[in-house]
């Protein structure tokens, strides 16, 4: 496991196979940064399936409104929402979507993310300078790459608990 220099902005994401540590980038994107934070401690991240997974590609997780498996759970929704939070401002970077990277996701307007994010399975670099990179993961990054593929999957991997290592 990958040393954890800044306990308050780590994000460690139980998934079936492990943990995944994410290390925030609040330098580059504090706004995002902060809105993971909040919702992790909020424990809104708890038991969200992955309902975007392209082989290659990327793992898209984080609709804390329709995502939830143990809350009303619809799989044909989840993705549509997000949180009760006020979107974020774009915080794009110079940042490359490289293989680990987390970004926000988002529709067509730049400042429309909320609390969805994804983990780039590999140097996504088309994706520079359009989505913000907020994070990157610095252990784990093996259980990752085993989450179920689908647009959505038939049967969704979820993140089990999210938390901010400063509170694990």
């Amino acid at each position: 496991m990958a040393e954890i220099k800044d306990p308050e902005n780590t994000i460690l994401i139980e998934l079936k196979d492990g943990t995944v540590t994410i290390e925030l980038l609040p330098d580059v994107a504090p706004g995002h940064s902060d809105r993971m934070k909040e919702l992790a401690r909020a424990g809104a991240y708890d038991n969200v399936v992955f309902h975007r997974v392209i082989d290659g590609f990327m793992a898209q997780t984080g609709d804390v409104a329709h995502g939830n498996m143990e809350q009303d759970f619809n799989l044909m929704r989840a993705g549509t929402g997000g949180s009760d939070k006020s979107d974020l401002k774009a915080e794009f970077s110079k940042l490359p979507h490289d293989r680990g990277t987390i970004g926000a996701a988002r529709s067509q307007n730049p400042d429309s993310a909320n609390s969805q994010f994804f983990i780039n399975f590999g140097d996504n670099h088309f994706l520079n300078g359009q989505y913000t990179v907020y994070g990157r993961v610095i252990s784990g990054m093996e259980h990752v790459d085993k989450i179920t593929r689908g647009e959505p999957p038939a049967a969704p991997d979820r993140m089990i608990s999210v938390k901010v290592a400063a509170d694990a």
